[in-house]
């Protein structure tokens, strides 16, 4: 049956509103995850700055294109997942040029898997226990940072965890923005920023020139493409399948390995669909009338290009804070992909094992001719479970 509305069942500050929040939670859940991710890959504060620029108006751009063109809640975000893979990878031996030379390469991968369906559909047979179990790897190391920091400095961090918990309880969606907000208060008063840190740090855009190189291809590229597809874009398409909209997939993936190839000079690593805040604007919160939702997104969107504006300030802030504090209130904001990815990795019993093994290799942090972890977590995974496939012998 149609679901049947009125004028008076929704309203134009309804659909402005839940596209507000959606680019504001976006954006202050993972704006410091996505700064460390691109120090930890070399990045200057300066660059840093304008990837984070390069992001947000990507992005935001893509998501005002795509919802107005298929009129659909096409919501768009950074790589929040590719972001931690940056930090647990560390430098390329030729410094951000060469990460930035990867990101150009995972958006060419994505491009691909737009235009070539074969391509596509070898992707999409990378068992999803494994690649599940590959982020919940990468993401371990970042959500223990929470309680590091409570370690090193308790009357620092605990109220910042206190704060995460009591919001979660009473109003999830706002928790890990009050964090940051608590954190931003924690630090301005209680530890000292020098004079002047956050004056002029208006972003402006940085070019960085890329190299390339195999290392960088097979450790960061590769990743980077495997992580943003499985743990973003599959899991976007979910959220707009489950609240009743069937999106064509080529032009979004076309779309957004495009708009990671435009900003990846700039720093920017990736963009993708959204998954967690996709649900926003495409549910029933957004407005009674499906056909009406696509404005909420475009909302987001706009709001997303506004909000890269600040993103010099956020930037310096970022830098002259304590690290384990801004890595604890990055960790707090990623619980909920650790354990969705670990249940996702760990739930069939036939692909426990195989799933294990990516887990623990992808956290070790093991690195072979400079190829980081999150590969050979997935190589060792994929032959374990090619391996309990073979038939065994009468």
């Amino acid at each position: 049956m149609t679901e049947q509305t009125t004028p008076s069942s929704g309203s134009a500050l309804q659909l402005l509103s839940v596209g507000l929040l959606t680019a504001t939670v976006g954006f202050a859940s993972a704006f410091t995850i996505v700064l460390q991710g691109l120090a930890s890959a070399g990045a200057s504060p300066a660059q840093a700055a304008s990837g984070l620029l390069a992001l947000c108006v990507a992005q935001g751009l893509v998501a005002i294109w795509l919802s107005v063109r298929m009129r659909m809640p096409i919501s768009i975000a950074w790589s929040t997942p590719g972001a931690v893979l940056l930090i647990a990878t560390g430098v390329p031996d030729a410094g951000f040029s060469e990460a930035v030379g990867a990101f150009l390469i995972s958006a060419a991968l994505v491009v691909a898997a737009g235009l070539w369906t074969p391509f596509a559909r070898a992707v999409s047979s990378i068992p999803p226990a494994l690649s599940s179990a590959m982020l919940a790897g990468v993401l371990l190391d970042l959500c223990l940072a929470p309680m590091r920091a409570v370690g090193a400095m308790p009357e620092l961090a605990l109220p910042i965890v206190l704060a995460w918990a009591i919001s979660w309880r009473y109003a999830r969606s706002y928790a890990v923005p009050i964090a940051v907000l608590v954190t931003v208060g924690v630090i301005a008063f209680a530890t000292e920023i020098p004079e002047g840190t956050l004056t002029g740090s208006w972003p402006t855009p940085v070019l960085v020139v890329p190299t390339f190189s195999v290392d960088a291809t097979v450790g960061i590229a590769l990743p980077l493409f495997i992580v943003t597809m499985a743990a973003q874009n599959l899991p976007g398409l979910a959220v707009m399948n489950a609240n009743g909209y069937q999106p064509p997939v080529r032009p979004i993936f076309v779309a957004t390995g495009l708009a990671s190839a435009a900003g990846a000079p700039f720093g920017g690593h990736a963009v993708n669909l959204a998954a967690i805040t996709a649900a926003l604007c495409a549910g029933p919160d957004a407005h009674p009338d499906p056909s009406r939702r696509w404005i909420a997104s475009s909302i987001a969107g706009a709001a997303y290009v506004v909000i890269g504006l600040f993103a010099g300030v956020a930037a310096a802030f970022v830098t002259a804070s304590p690290p384990l504090l801004i890595q604890a209130v990055a960790g707090l904001a990623l619980f909920g992909s650790l354990g969705a990815a670990a249940a996702s990795g760990f739930a069939r019993e036939e692909d426990r094992l195989p799933a294990v093994l990516t887990f623990v290799t992808t956290a070790s942090g093991l690195s072979f001719f400079g190829i980081g972890a999150a590969f050979w977590g997935l190589i060792a995974g994929g032959t374990l479970w090619l391996l309990s496939r073979l038939r065994h012998p009468i």
